[in-house]
């Protein structure tokens, strides 16, 4: 996997440009969806990362880029990981990326690019 170029509102890997949230699961990028999050944007002021989307649990490492900061990932989400013994790291999504790239061996990878 080899993440390109990153910029607000896009993402290119493996010469594929998403201008949308994106998904990594063992290796397959899909779009984030994110519906089954939209119920809790109020109360985040913004759609956060919730156990009601499909997340990517079969890894070892879920790795979430959080934009610039302000995707929020609710408390429920971080419960679930500790339960299911995947390591969680929660980062901004350019230092997400670098992780990644520094370690990609059995990591999943939800990443925002915008805000």
């Amino acid at each position: 996997m080899r993440f390109e170029a990153f910029s607000f509102g896009s993402i290119r890997i493996d010469g594929v440009t998403y201008e949308h949230d994106v998904v990594i699961d063992r290796g397959q990028v899909r779009k984030r969806k994110k519906k089954a999050s939209r119920k809790f944007r109020e109360a985040f002021g913004h759609t956060p990362v919730s156990t009601e989307e499909d997340i990517p649990w079969k890894c070892s490492r879920l790795v979430i880029g959080t934009g610039g900061g302000a995707l929020p990932v609710m408390d429920k989400v971080k419960r679930e990981a500790k339960r299911r013994q995947v390591k969680l790291l929660v980062l901004p999504t350019s230092e997400a990326i670098q992780a990644v790239k520094e370690n990609p061996e059995q990591t999943n990878v939800i990443l925002h690019v915008t805000c």
